[in-house]
């Protein structure tokens, strides 16, 4: 059903955004071309979400760790939005 159809998107977003937080806290490194296709292709959902808090990041070593809670705010508004037609599209069925 259609409403399966925006359910499954989602979960894709919330994969590609999960992978995103989890790989800039952990400093992942930029030219591993996984983690290049992951931050590109990311930044499409998250780019409307890029200022609402500043970027903290700190470095240890070699490695370079960010946290975006934005990314965080970007996985809570998707989910809302989902629901919000996911319940649309179903309001019929309930009467």
């Amino acid at each position: 059903t259609a409403a399966n159809i925006v359910w499954f998107i989602l979960g894709v977003i919330e994969i590609l955004l999960a992978f995103r937080f989890v790989l800039k806290l952990l400093g992942a490194n930029t030219a591993s071309s996984f983690v290049s296709f992951i931050y590109s292709f990311s930044r499409i959902f998250t780019a409307p979400f890029d200022h609402i808090f500043k970027v903290t990041s700190t470095t240890a070593g070699n490695t370079h760790s960010v946290f975006e809670p934005s990314i965080l705010v970007a996985d809570a508004v998707y989910a809302l939005i989902a629901w919000g037609i996911v319940r649309l599209l179903t309001i019929n069925r309930e009467y």
